[in-house]
């Protein structure tokens, strides 16, 4: 019954990252606000795609003109048996807005995973125990779980009376569905309730996972999933380089646009965005990195055209929000004035996945390095 301080190195790296992670969640919950954020982060719809090392790059990755969308592939991380076996009681600790609070959970039967990406619930199958998930927040998707009643609201808010019908056991979330306020309702009417780590690069999810597997009981399976996925990482990463030109110079430049047409909202995201460890997997250069750009901060026009990325690369319904490319051009008239701009190369992927972490990672940068390097095989 080891609570998940005491497991691993992973877990205390949480603290290098809890400060941009509450800041994303923020920017992502005042999309869902005004409707621009749906979709399905841990959907595990097979779409199937050649291998990438089957493909042909394209011989110059920064002068490809035109827009496209990244295609997710099928999961490539398998789930673990099923119904393992559980160890209960559990002490844990429970990531609260006010502090950290101790947490003994005792039992999983009736289980809510909630979150703004579909990451903890896609967790909690990959440990075999999706049978106990008796709702689903609206970015869950699960193969054979889709008629789990959904328990958030449009702009991922959480149905209070819904999940007091469900009469769950235990809820899990990691903050990023609220308002903050009705989570702490729940817990007073009696549901137990534990925050985990919110998981949007390979080390954070890491320690979701560890923190999810004692919460659950099956401490023992963090190790082997952890194991697995990082695997699944580098191996993605090791294909991915065997894409790159050459020569260093026509390596993409890279800037991350969180936008929100409909909100006004437009952010270039930084170092320890989440963004910064994608584009670094990919094998580019991350501008907003390159000249110390730390988080997430409103975007400037002498900043995006003295950047001059490439390629700029924003989520879907972000770029629906603007209108389209288009829209989006003339919304920020300085994207207009960068290589990105000038050859239309916007890249859009779908919104909760890119930032979702979990078993999905190694699939978000297969999709992205096809849309970068052999963007022409998305069309043959």
């Amino acid at each position: 019954m080891k609570g998940f301080l005491l497991r691993s190195p992973a877990s205390r790296r949480r603290i290098t990252v809890l400060a941009s992670l509450a800041t994303v969640a923020a920017l992502l919950l005042s999309g869902c606000q005004t409707g621009s954020i749906e979709g399905t982060a841990g959907s595990q719809t097979a779409v199937e795609l050649p291998p990438l090392g089957s493909l042909t790059p394209i011989a110059d990755p920064t002068s490809w003109q035109g827009p496209s969308t990244a295609v997710i592939g099928s999961p490539s991380v398998p789930a673990l048996a099923k119904n393992p076996k559980q160890e209960l009681p559990a002490k844990v600790i429970s990531h609260d807005s006010t502090g950290d609070i101790e947490v003994e959970v005792k039992d999983t039967s009736r289980l809510l995973a909630i979150s703004i990406t579909g990451t903890i619930a896609e967790l909690v199958g990959a440990f075999g125990l999706a049978d106990n998930l008796v709702g689903r927040d609206i970015s869950t998707n699960i193969p054979g779980y889709e008629d789990l009643p959904v328990v958030t609201k449009q702009g991922h808010s959480i149905d209070a009376e819904g999940v007091l019908a469900l009469n769950p056991s235990l809820i899990i979330t990691d903050g990023t569905i609220g308002p903050n306020d009705v989570v702490l309702q729940l817990r007073d009417a009696g549901i137990q309730v534990v925050t985990v780590t919110r998981a949007m690069n390979p080390e954070s999810t890491y320690t979701l996972v560890d923190e999810v597997a004692s919460i659950l009981g099956v401490s023992p399976l963090a190790d082997e999933l952890n194991t697995q996925l990082a695997k699944a990482i580098a191996d993605k990463e090791a294909e991915i380089q065997k894409l790159l030109p050459s020569d260093p110079a026509l390596r993409p430049r890279i800037a991350f646009l969180y936008v929100r047409g409909t909100a006004g909202i437009y952010y270039l995201f930084g170092e320890g965005s989440g963004a910064d460890s994608i584009i670094d997997s990919l094998g580019a250069v991350d501008v907003a990195k390159e000249i110390g750009w730390v988080g997430e901060k409103p975007l400037t026009d002498e900043a995006l055209v003295s950047l001059d990325p490439d390629i700029i690369l924003v989520m879907s319904k972000g770029l629906e929000s603007t209108g389209g490319v288009d829209g989006l051009i003339a919304a920020q008239p300085s994207i207009a004035l960068t290589t990105a701009g000038k050859n239309r190369r916007i890249i859009d992927v779908e919104d909760t996945v890119v930032f979702a972490g979990g078993t999905r990672i190694p699939d978000v940068l297969d999709g992205l390095a096809r849309t970068i390097y052999a963007p022409d095989s998305l069309t043959s």
